[in-house]
């Protein structure tokens, strides 16, 4: 089972993948503010964990089991933007939200949330309703 910094690394290649291509050292460090060193380690353990195959100066790629945890992930992520999107929170806080609880949440609970989303996209009322009692909330204030 990864830890959370595991998770956090294999989410951040898996996108770095899917938007460049490919991911380096340097790129992993400065999307999650750490230093390179770190990285660097954190890439040892996960491929010696099975993640992914890393060779010094010459990068790195995900396993298949790699592959299938980091497209998770990265689905979780933005399955958590879209409904705290939806659900009417800041737009300046929805990323710092969901690197908050991204991690503390069973996969049981994000099915019953992709379950949610899929209500709320369907149901406009709910949400138009949602905004006005986010409106009332914000006149009480």
């Amino acid at each position: 089972m990864p830890t959370p910094s595991m998770e956090d690394h294999i989410e951040i290649i898996t996108s770095l993948i899917e938007q460049k291509g490919y991911a380096r050292v340097s790129d992993i460090a400065e999307a999650l503010s750490v230093l390179p060193s770190s990285v660097t380690k954190m890439v040892q353990k996960l491929d010696k964990d099975g993640y992914l195959i890393y060779e010094r100066y010459r990068g790195l790629v995900l396993t298949p089991k790699g592959e299938k945890l980091g497209k998770r992930l990265v689905r979780r992520h933005d399955l958590l933007e879209q409904f705290l999107r939806l659900i009417g929170v800041e737009e300046g806080r929805i990323y710092e939200d969901v690197e908050g609880i991204e991690h503390h949440l069973s996969w049981d609970a994000i099915d019953r949330i992709t379950d949610l989303v899929h209500v709320l996209e369907k149901s406009p009322d709910v949400l138009d309703r949602l905004q006005e009692l986010k409106a009332e909330q914000e006149n009480e204030e």
